[in-house]
Parts: structure tokens; C-alpha cells; sequence
């Protein structure tokens, strides 16, 4: 499959929307795979080219945009009635002539406001013009803005901007403005589908994340927990990984739990990290469910700036610890909308949940002058999995939380591609 998408931009300044739109589609079809063609206006200029734009897949066509030595002038006809400029329809038949050659080997083609924009009158009638002559060709027609109202007096070429296309599909970012799409175009709404715009948060991030991504994922998780601890059995890192089971086993979510770990005196690190493993796989999570960030390259540590980000898009931490004198990691969590699960016994642990609205469990502990052991009835597992449905049920209440993890898991590139763009591309 090869695809191409018809932008026509004359600049690729990340100010514009679109160009960020277009950016992340690009990012969406190069990973999957697939031959990508982007159309451009001839005075795009190369050297503002960014990110995505810089990848050598990419196959770049510069459409003309000029006649008899000067550069064509895009006019905005938005109304629907008028009279256009005298060189109009000899624009389009330049235009229309070099999208039929570049786009002979294309199975589908994305057009991003082509049909839409008043501006772009001249391309949506030449790609009408060029498509009686690209009959293998599939379009899919995006519209980026408000639908506008049928007018009831409509005038060639104007008519361009209500009349649907053959083989096209109109798409629009969300389900509420199909109504309106299918009435602009005249165009039963089975014709139309929507394709989110997407938070492209990894994009954002640092190179420590991204290298991270790498490894587990971060996006498709029901539940992702960070934490960062030294790998003391004092933190209790097989506690974590022990209720993140009985999280997965019990309410069959996908749960991921990533450690950023660094080394203690205590106990030797390889040994540590196996037995907290094997501890999760009792539990209920796999291999791939568990990420030490000191296999990944960062055996003495995470950075700190790189905690934050984690903890940007994680919605769970879990502190087990068996003694803290205050706990800076529990506000790191919750200054980026974690929810909040501490033990209890811990004094300085119970001071800060209760300020901050944590939910309590209880493990082991170290308090002023004497320790506690905690006995479950009838065991941990259960009381690991009686607890574990009534943090899902508290995170699926919190409104905040449901939208962060939301944004994360819906809203992300992987997605939107893999259910939305692949399907139109592949039906």
C-alpha cells in the first residue's frame, strides 16, 4: 500500500495546527509500514523541514504553484456564489495535470482541508479534474474546522466545497460534527468517519522515556505504576509487584509496573530484582509487565527530570515502604494526578496520605521506638486482591484520573492508527 498526503503547505511552522496534525499522521503510517508521499506547494521550503518531516522515508513532491513565472495567488472563495479570477481554470488545469503524475502509483490519497478551505478552491477543483483520470485512486477527505451550512444558491466552481467526491470518505475529529460534515457535502453520514487528533505525549518527552517506551509500553496500559526506589528490601519492591498482580488477576486490567531502581548495599541488585520478579509472576503479571530501569542503561539511576515524566503518565503509585522519614516521592506522584496507595503504618507515610487523600494498605513497618508485623486473614493474596478491586473502583470514579489515563490510552498515536486510520485505509 502506498499512500500519499495532499497538504499543500507552504511553510511547515508547528504554529499552524495542521502541520502538527500531519506530522503525527506521518509518524502513524511510517510505523506501520507504510510508503508514504507527502504533496506540498513548490514553495515549501525545505529548510524549515522538523522532526518527522527530516525522515528519508518520506517521499516529498512539490506541486506547482506557478504560472507564467509568477507565483500563483490562492484566493479565499468561501462564498458560494461569485466570480472568480481570470487565471482560475488555467491554474487548474497546471495543478491537475501534476497531481494525475504524481499520483499514479498512489493507492489512497489524505487530503487535509483541500475540500474544505475557500482558500484552496483551485486544488479542490483540480483534484477532481485529476482524479477522472486516477480511477485506481481512494481519497479520504479530512475537515479540520466547523462544518459550514448548505447555502441554498450554489454556482460553479464554488459547488467544489459542497458536492461530494466519488470514491472519497470525509472524515472529521469527532463523532459530534458528522452530522453537520454529511449535511455540507450533501452526503449520507455512512460516508463519513472519524480520526481523533492526537496527544502525541511520547513525542514530547525526553530521550530517557522514549528509551524506556523501547523497552515496555507505556501507552496501552490500563494501569501504569512508577516507583523509584533504591533496591533495599526495606523499600519493599516485591510488595509493589505482588499488588499489581492481584490488581491484573482480579479485575482483568493490563497492568505494566516500571522500577526506577538504583543500588543498596544490602542485597546484591541481580539477586533482588529476580526475586521481586518471581514474586510478580506469583501474583499474576508476566515478564513484559515488569521494567527495572537499571537493565535499560541506567544502573545507577533514572534521572529525576525523567521520574516526572514517567510519573506524568503513570495513574498509579504504590508505596509499600517499610520506613520513610518523609516520602518526597509521594508528592512527585501526586503533583502529577497519580493515584495514591501508601501504608499505613508507616507514621510518616499516614501524615502525608491523609493531607493528600491516599488510599491506605497496610505492609510491615518501622515506627517511633518499635516495629509492627501485619498478619492477613485469610492471606495476603486475598487481602491483596480485595484491595486491589477497591483501588480500580476508586480510579474509575476519579474523573481527573479517568481523563489522564484516558488521554494516554485513546488518545495516543498507536491508537488512532491501529482503530481508526489503518481500518479506513484498509477497507
Amino acid at each position: 500500500m502506498k499512500v500519499a498526503i495532499l497538504t499543500m503547505f507552504n511553510g511547515l511552522s508547528t504554529t499552524y495546527s495542521l502541520v502538527n496534525v500531519v506530522s503525527d499522521q506521518l509518524n502513524m503510517l511510517l510505523d506501520a509500514g507504510i510508503s508514504v508521499k507527502l504533496l506540498v506547494s513548490e514553495h515549501c521550503q525545505e529548510t524549515e523541514r522538523w522532526g518527522v518531516f527530516l525522515d528519508e522515508r518520506i517521499e516529498w513532491v512539490k506541486i506547482k504553484n506557478t504560472l507564467h513565472g509568477k507565483q500563483i495567488q490562492w484566493y479565499d472563495y468561501s462564498i458560494p456564489v461569485g466570480v472568480v479570477h481570470d487565471t482560475f481554470f488555467e491554474e487548474t488545469e497546471l495543478i491537475a495535470e501534476d497531481f494525475v503524475t504524481h499520483l499514479q502509483d498512489v493507492d489512497i490519497c489524505i487530503m487535509h482541508d483541500i475540500l474544505y478551505q475557500g482558500w484552496h478552491l483551485v486544488h479542490n477543483v483540480a483534484i477532481r479534474k485529476a482524479q477522472l483520470k486516477l480511477p485506481q485512486l481512494r481519497f479520504l477527505a479530512f475537515t479540520h474546522s466547523l462544518p459550514v451550512n448548505r447555502p441554498k444558491e450554489i454556482s460553479a466552481p464554488f459547488d467544489a466545497r459542497y458536492t461530494p467526491m466519488p470514491k472519497t470518505k470525509f472524515i472529521y475529529p469527532t463523532y459530534s460534527g458528522i452530522p453537520a460534515l454529511a449535511r455540507q457535502y450533501n452526503i449520507p453520514e455512512g460516508n463519513c468517519a472519524v480520526v481523533y487528533n492526537a496527544m502525541p505525549l511520547l513525542e514530547t518527552m525526553s530521550d530517557d522515556i522514549k528509551r524506556v517506551a523501547n523497552s515496555i509500553d507505556l501507552l496501552n496500559s490500563d494501569i501504569l505504576c512508577i516507583y523509584p526506589a533504591r533496591l533495599t528490601t526495606g523499600k519493599r519492591l516485591e510488595k509493589v509487584v505482588a499488588l499489581a498482580g492481584a490488581i491484573q488477576t482480579e479485575t482483568e486490567k493490563c497492568v505494566k509496573v516500571i522500577f526506577c531502581d538504583f543500588p543498596s548495599a544490602d542485597i546484591p541488585s541481580s539477586i533482588y530484582r529476580h526475586n521481586i520478579r518471581m514474586e510478580g509472576k506469583r501474583y499474576g503479571l508476566e515478564d513484559e509487565d515488569i521494567l527495572f530501569t537499571s537493565e535499560i542503561g541506567y544502573p545507577g539511576g533514572f534521572p529525576r527530570s525523567g521520574v516526572l515524566e514517567l510519573f506524568q503518565l503513570s495513574n498509579l503509585y504504590i508505596c509499600p515502604s517499610y520506613s520513610e522519614s518523609f516520602g518526597l516521592t509521594v508528592l512527585e506522584a501526586a503533583s502529577k494526578g497519580n493515584f495514591l496507595v501508601l501504608n499505613e503504618a508507616v507514621p510518616a507515610l499516614q501524615e502525608l496520605g491523609h493531607t493528600l487523600g491516599a488510599y491506605f494498605m497496610r505492609w510491615d513497618a518501622r515506627n517511633f521506638g518499635y516495629d509492627t508485623q501485619e498478619k492477613y486473614q485469610p492471606s495476603e493474596l486475598a487481602y491483596y486482591r480485595e484491595h486491589g478491586a477497591k483501588i480500580v473502583n476508586c480510579m474509575r470514579e476519579d474523573r481527573s484520573l479517568q481523563a489522564k489515563t484516558l488521554v494516554r490510552t485513546q488518545y495516543n498515536l498507536k491508537w488512532i492508527c491501529r482503530n481508526q486510520l489503518l481500518p479506513l485505509l484498509e477497507s
